[in-house]
C-alpha cells in the first residue's frame, strides 16, 4: 500500500474494534514518527503521553464529551503543549545536541543565543500558540504513520480540559492538552469506513502562480 491508498483508506474511526490491540512494535514505529517530526529550532515543546491501559482509558472516559472512540481504542495519544519555555529547559536542549552531536556547548553560543532571543520576546500566549502549532505537526506525523501502519486513527479536541488535565496529573500552569488522538483497529460495526471521502477538487483547493 503506498501512501495514497493509505490516506485514501484513512478516515476519523467513531468505534475501534476494542478485542485487538496495536503489537507494541507498530505503536513504537508510530511513535517515533512523532518524535521525528520537524519541530521549530529543534525545541520540540510538547510532550506526549501514550495511554495504554485499560484503568486508566475508563478514568479518561468522563473527560470526552463523545467517548465512543475512548471506549473501545487501543491506545489513547495525548500531546501536551508548554506554556512555558524554562532556561532549564533550554539548557538541557543544548546539552543534548552537544552530546549528540560530539560538539562544544561554545560553538551553540550563537545558537543559543538566538533561541533566548525569540523566546523572551513572546508573550505567554504567542508562545503556547506556537508550541500548538508543533503539536499539530507531531500530529499529523502519527496518523500518517498509523495510515502506513494500517492502524486507524480519530484525532480529538472534543474534551474537558480541566478533567483531562487533572486525571493525567498535568501542571496547567505551565503545560496545556492540545489535542488527543485515539489509535486501534475499525469495528466493523463503524459504517462510516463505507462512505466516500469528501474532498475539495483540485481546481478549489490549489493555486498554482
Amino acid at each position: 500500500m503506498n501512501y495514497l491508498e493509505a490516506l485514501s483508506r484513512r478516515y476519523s474511526v467513531k468505534k475501534f474494534n476494542p478485542d485487538i490491540k496495536v503489537p507494541e512494535s507498530i505503536l513504537l514505529n508510530i511513535l517515533e514518527s512523532g518524535k521525528l517530526s520537524a519541530s521549530s529550532q529543534g525545541l520540540q515543546p510538547y510532550k506526549i503521553f501514550v495511554i495504554q491501559s485499560n484503568d486508566m482509558l475508563q478514568k479518561l472516559i468522563p473527560a470526552f464529551y463523545n467517548p465512543s472512540q475512548i471506549k473501545t481504542c487501543s491506545h489513547l495519544i495525548v500531546i501536551v503543549s508548554k506554556k512555558v519555555i524554562e532556561d532549564h529547559y533550554i539548557n538541557g536542549y543544548f546539552n543534548h545536541i552537544s552530546e549528540i552531536r560530539n560538539i562544544d556547548l561554545e560553538q551553540l553560543t550563537s545558537f543559543k543565543n538566538n533561541i533566548n532571543q525569540h523566546i523572551n520576546q513572546q508573550t505567554e500566549n504567542q508562545l503556547l500558540n506556537w508550541a500548538e502549532k508543533q503539536s499539530y505537526i507531531v500530529l499529523a506525523n502519527l496518523m500518517y504513520a498509523a495510515a502506513l501502519e494500517s492502524v486507524d486513527t480519530c484525532p480529538m479536541e472534543g474534551f474537558r480540559q480541566e478533567v483531562l488535565e487533572k486525571i493525567l496529573e498535568i501542571d496547567s500552569e505551565i503545560e496545556k492538552v492540545t489535542v488527543t488522538l485515539a489509535i486501534g483497529y475499525r469495528s466493523q460495526e463503524d459504517h462510516f469506513q463505507h462512505m466516500k471521502k469528501v474532498r475539495k477538487p483540485n481546481e478549489k483547493l490549489f493555486k498554482f502562480i
